[in-house]
């Protein structure tokens, strides 16, 4: 009679272990899940900000007609690239971080343009514009490095054992980091043309 004890406290302890694998990597995903909610929703407001810049660009009767298309089309290209946050892999992120890095570029060269036109400098809701996306800038910022803080535990979680040999068994797959673009670490050339 006492033969059967051992085998079922040890399929009890296994199916613990199980669960509290289980549940403990469901909770680290979804706060990794939810950290990359920030880091859209980030950019998601940096876009809104975006098209009442542009609007109020617009309202400059000579200002250059393709600096706006560039930003535009930057715009729409960024907000085309949807990850899903439960599967994120190297190269979405890499796909997605270089739309944002097209729109930040375009975005660079109409502040750049701007400077070319006082009247529009002085006006208080381009003003207000520009102060909200730098701001929104830091914010994306911010929430890139959460969204990391947030996957570095659920990695660690499902590679370490025995964590490695359940969570597979659940489906359960290592998320992506956000990086740098490739060559960020360089420091970009600034020249000044002075004629």
């Amino acid at each position: 009679m006492k033969k059967w004890i051992i085998p079922v406290i040890v399929i009890a302890a296994l199916a613990l272990l199980s669960i509290k694998t289980y549940n403990s990597t469901i909770g680290l995903d979804e706060n990794a899940n939810e950290a990359w909610a920030k880091v859209e929703s980030s950019y998601q407001r940096r876009n809104d900000l975006i098209g009442n810049l542009v609007k109020t660009v617009q309202g400059a009767a000579d200002f250059e007609k393709g600096t706006l298309e560039a930003v535009i089309n930057a715009r729409s290209k960024a907000t085309s690239i949807n990850i899903d946050p439960s599967n994120i892999t190297p190269e979405q992120l890499a796909a997605f971080n270089k739309a944002q890095s097209g729109l930040t570029s375009s975005l660079s060269r109409l502040l750049v343009t701007v400077e070319r036109y006082p009247d529009l400098k002085a006006n208080q809701n381009f003003l207000e514009l520009q102060s909200q996306l730098e701001g929104t800038e830091n914010r994306i910022n911010v929430a890139r490095d959460r969204f990391n803080e947030a996957v570095k535990p659920y990695n660690s979680h499902i590679r370490t054992f025995p964590n490695n040999l359940l969570v597979g068994f659940f489906g359960f797959n290592q998320k992506a980091y956000f990086e740098a673009e490739e060559g960020s670490e360089k420091a970009p050339d600034v020249e000044f043309d002075f004629k």
